[in-house]
């Protein structure tokens, strides 16, 4: 599993990274560059799940297209958690029975959701319309990276204000209005 995960993502590298930073730079300098390391954003941190779905299985192998799970992407804020119901169909009761996907099956059971656990997260204050940037034609992978190559999900992108303004001026330089995004 550490093979999916960049050099970068090794926490003792970062924290030597920060610590030189802090000391040729001064404690702001360290703060500001500790603020866009991975470690701060999240980026490439493996977020453990209820159960381990790999999405090279279903997008790469399966070819299920993402709106397939995620299916109020194009109309709602959110992209939406699939209900356990959606996953029962596709499999053989043979995968049905086995030990990893019993919470499926007793989610489906019980009319309980399963409680998976967010990979990508947004300070409260930055509103993200995930409808609007898909009808306009951003692609899954810009923000979630090559999710058809990842056992695990992870955050691929810092998504940080910057990353975020970068890809707004390269887009739609129109749509730089702070009010847009913070709320």
């Amino acid at each position: 599993m550490a093979a999916i995960f960049p050099p970068w993502a090794n926490v003792a590298a970062r924290a030597s990274l920060i610590a030189g930073v802090c000391a040729l730079g001064g404690l702001a300098v360290g703060v500001m560059a500790w603020a866009r390391t991975p470690n701060a954003t999240r980026r490439y941190q493996p977020v453990s799940q209820p159960v381990p779905f790999d999405h090279r299985v279903h997008v790469a192998g399966e070819h299920i297209d993402c709106r397939y799970c995620h299916f109020s992407v194009e109309r709602s804020s959110t992209a939406g958690i699939p209900p356990s119901t959606t996953c029962v169909p596709c499999h053989s009761t043979t995968w049905l029975t086995s030990a990893t996907l019993a919470p499926v099956v007793k989610s489906v059971e019980t009319n309980t959701p399963l409680r998976w656990n967010r990979v990508t997260a947004l300070p409260g204050f930055v509103y993200f319309n995930h409808a609007v940037h898909v009808n306009n034609g951003v692609h899954c992978e810009t923000c979630h990276g090559r999710v058809d190559r990842m056992a695990a999900v992870y955050q691929a992108e810092p998504l940080t204000m910057n990353w975020c303004v970068s890809c707004h001026r390269a887009r739609a330089p129109r749509l730089t209005n702070c009010s847009t995004c913070h709320r």
